[in-house]
């Protein structure tokens, strides 16, 4: 590809961060060109994206997807098939970045191929910190190469702490919006709809991490993956409901000064941050007014109304392959929730079985992690088989 541009491959362009990251670009006074775009079955969108924004190629995780997509497209580029196809575009040659943009578990090989390519990372999918983070981030020492955070409350970390020192932090606060349910009476809670689920009162966002949200498990997976990107402790971590979801993040030094950034509920400002790190660019985004705002409120988390959030904290103090199982079996358990199989309550109740089931691996490597992923996933799909008997 003979070109000056910065060369960005997009890992999931398809999925809610991918689409707002080629909005980004679009409107970017950046030189930015695409190597790769990836998508698991949304072919119609990905072979518009492709028509129009001309990458170098695509890669489609599923192989009928990507059989019915060779058949009908027009699009004249590379076209790789399957996991391995996925691991190939994260690891093209030109990429100046890859963004991973995947949902779930399906980030952690693909992460660690941009990784051991030497690549630097925007990194929007928490889970692979969450089930890998050890050996992302051992592999990106070695390489040498940079994770960013694309996550808005990893991004304000990252904000808050430019010109700062690592020492000099006394902790971080991430904050959560408390997700559709935060005034929900508890009694409701077995009742719950995915309707109501996914009617997220701030953020627009994929399925699958509005369910996060509304169990408050993506916060745990926030905390997991903000002591690998910051090397911090746990307990220097803490969680903070924030229903404006105006103050993403905020960081307290040693000497009680207290750094926030603040911004409107767009993820498109994150991944323009991200793309154009340290520097800022120049984007027509909306404007935070704080006289329109008001009042900004915080609360302490309730553990015993959304049970996912304490569970998180249980599989990090737990360690090694805990955080595996967690995701894995929260992956499954969403699943089943969002095809209406199980109820809200269930997701919890599930995550606790296979947390307590399973055994825990102190010092895990990628084959056992990959082994403890697929062992949960199976056994979760059991218990909600058995429950639905």
């Amino acid at each position: 590809m003979p070109s000056n541009n910065r060369i960005l491959t997009i890992l999931g362009s398809t999925g809610s961060i991918g689409i707002q990251t080629l909005q980004v670009l679009e409107s970017t006074i950046e030189n930015f060109e695409l190597g790769y775009i990836t998508a698991n079955s949304k072919i119609d969108l990905l072979e518009e994206q492709a028509l129009k924004l001309n990458p170098y190629g695509v890669a489609i995780s599923d192989e009928k997807y990507y059989l019915e997509f060779k058949k009908k497209t027009n699009f004249k580029g590379k076209i790789l098939c399957g996991e391995e196809g996925v691991l190939e575009a994260a690891a093209y040659k030109e990429n100046d970045m890859v963004l991973s943009a995947l949902v779930g578990f399906s980030g952690v090989k693909p992460t660690l191929s941009a990784i051991n390519s030497s690549t630097t990372v925007a990194l929007a999918n928490k889970e692979t910190l969450v089930s890998a983070g050890s050996i992302i981030t051992k592999a990106a020492k070695e390489k040498k190469v940079q994770i960013i955070a694309v996550d808005s409350e990893h991004s304000a970390v990252l904000q808050c702490l430019i010109g700062e020192s690592i020492d000099s932090i006394e902790k971080i606060i991430l904050t959560a919006s408390g997700g559709p349910f935060w005034t929900t009476p508890e009694e409701e809670f077995e009742s719950l709809s995915v309707e109501q689920a996914l009617e997220h009162p701030n953020w627009s966002m994929g399925s699958k991490i509005t369910i996060d949200s509304a169990t408050m498990i993506n916060k745990g997976f926030e905390v997991i993956e903000a002591h690998w990107l910051f090397d911090l402790p746990i307990d220097k971590i803490e969680v903070l409901i924030h229903p404006q979801s105006i103050v993403h993040s905020l960081v307290q030094f040693i000497d009680g000064s207290v750094k926030a950034q603040l911004g409107m509920p767009d993820m498109r400002i994150p991944i323009s941050f991200a793309l154009s790190y340290p520097k800022r660019l120049n984007y027509n985004f909306p404007r935070l007014d704080l006289t329109d705002i008001g009042i900004l409120t915080f609360e302490i988390p309730d553990y015993f109304r959304f049970p996912c959030l304490k569970l998180a904290y249980d599989a990090i103090e737990k360690g090694g392959s805990a955080t595996v199982v967690l995701n894995a079996a929260n992956e499954i358990a969403v699943k089943a929730f969002l095809e209406g199989r199980i109820s809200f309550t269930d997701i919890a109740q599930l995550i606790d079985k296979a947390l307590n089931k399973i055994k825990i691996i102190t010092q895990p490597t990628l084959d056992e992690i990959i082994e403890s992923d697929k062992e949960t996933r199976l056994i979760v799909k059991s218990l909600i088989n058995d429950k639905l008997k």
